[in-house]
């Protein structure tokens, strides 16, 4: 068989190879380094193209398109999120991305983003903390022990000098699971019996819940003055997990209010009820934390441009990890008019 003389390979990162690649780095050196590139295209937001995910919904979970452009590269994310997968033994999350170069339109780099989604969620949602959090925080409640749990722990514990976890899940075994992935990592682990036992004490109260429905994870009596909220599991229409009365007495932080109305917490909200961004935050637009009895709530569903920073961090590791292959993926003839000619002299 003749094969082309001229063939466009993509560079591709796979799931065994992202796996290496984060064991190879370090899972928290990762979460440092992800962190900081997220930050960085924070600081350069107005140069992105932004839109809300396109979403297409049904009754047991949601397909979404992430995309965005900063000029010179676009990239897009695949995402879906099934709550009830779970009880199949499938991931109630799974991701793929892509890069491409904007001055040809050719993709630069595919990449699973199931492992590289959570561990950007984590970098994010620790990144977020450092400019919201009290100072000195030392204790984080994480209710909801799913397969989120351990990035978010390790990320805080990297980026926001966390030494203690205190765990809550409805299932015993996941909070079992998450104790012992922990175990060993530096992190003081206790499993609480309770969400009011397993906010005792904490400066940072973490919520990543995975059901797609109105939830009251926190009611508003059990959270006090000046705690910062990472609020992480009202992701899509429908799915929330904070009582309404803990959003209008907190500072509220979001990505893309534009997105974070029909999908974070603030969809229980006026459509107009004050929240900040956190690009202008971090560009000095914004004021942050401002009291020490301020409740601070980021209200995090993930946002394209995260997803972009995290692809252009896998790109940039390649040459020193060679952890990828090469896919034939663009058909690209000799002659850029005879792409018939190509199929025919591939017989």
């Amino acid at each position: 068989m003749n094969t082309p003389s001229h063939q466009a390979y993509v560079p591709f990162v796979s799931v065994d190879n992202m796996l290496k690649l984060v064991l190879h780095l370090g899972v928290e050196r990762v979460l440092i380094d992800l962190a900081a590139e997220i930050e960085a295209d924070f600081h350069r937001w107005p140069l992105f193209d932004k839109t809300p995910r396109v979403a297409s919904h049904s009754d047991v979970g949601v397909i979404e398109l992430m995309p965005t452009s900063d000029g010179e590269t676009y990239g897009f994310k695949y995402v879906n999120g099934h709550p009830s997968n779970m009880k199949q033994g499938l991931q109630t999350v799974t991701a793929f991305g892509l890069l491409a170069d904007v001055a040809t339109g050719y993709p630069v780099l595919l990449s699973e983003m199931t492992i590289l989604t959570a561990l950007r969620t984590a970098a994010t949602s620790a990144m977020a903390a450092k400019w919201l959090a009290p100072a000195g925080s030392t204790v984080m409640a994480l209710i909801g022990n799913g397969a989120q749990s351990e990035f978010q722990a390790l990320g805080f514990k990297a980026i926001c000098g966390i030494t203690e976890v205190r765990l809550y899940d409805i299932d015993p075994e996941a909070t079992a699971k998450c104790a012992a992935n922990l175990a060993g990592r530096g992190l003081k682990v206790v499993s609480c019996g309770s969400p009011e036992d397993a906010i005792l004490g904490a400066q940072i109260i973490t919520t990543v819940t995975a059901d797609k429905q109105y939830a009251t994870i926190l009611t508003d009596n059990m959270v006090g003055s000046g705690v910062h909220i990472n609020a992480v599991g009202g992701d899509c229409p429908g799915k929330t997990e904070l009582h309404k009365d803990i959003l209008l007495r907190a500072s509220i932080f979001v990505e893309y209010p534009e997105q974070t109305r029909i999908e974070g917490e603030i969809q229980q909200l006026a459509p107009d009820h004050p929240v900040i961004e956190l690009w202008q935050v971090m560009n000095g637009q914004a004021k942050g934390r401002t009291d020490a009895r301020e409740i601070t709530l980021f209200d995090s569903v993930g946002f394209a441009v995260e997803d972009f920073s995290a692809l252009r961090y896998v790109r940039s590791k390649l040459a020193e990890t060679g952890l990828f292959t090469q896919l034939d993926m663009i058909a690209d003839p000799d002659d850029p008019r005879d792409l018939f000619g190509m199929i025919l002299r591939a017989g």
